[in-house]
């Protein structure tokens, strides 16, 4: 999946990073950024929020790395969840 590696290296994340937004273990998500395992459905959408891009861009059904517009109570769920884990 090289576009995870180059939209995590684009972002400035280390895998470390990606850890600490989504929950999914670093060795777990280096599988699944080379290949060796498949993302779940909710991987794949912790992913898709941590890196700012949809799971259809994730998948490769598009070329539109800007993810679609999201419903006022999702993004101030999503906001609050990251305020959480940045200790805030």
């Amino acid at each position: 999946m090289s576009r995870l590696r180059e939209l995590r290296k684009a972002r400035g994340y280390t895998q470390v990073k990606i850890q600490m937004l989504t929950g999914i273990d670093q060795s777990d998500y280096s599988k699944i950024e080379t290949g060796k395992r498949y993302l779940t459905f909710e991987q794949c959408r912790k992913i898709a929020l941590a890196l700012g891009t949809s799971m259809d861009y994730l998948a490769g059904l598009t070329n539109e790395q800007e993810p679609y517009k999201r419903a006022k109570a999702y993004r101030d769920e999503v906001y609050k969840n990251s305020r959480i884990k940045r200790g805030s």
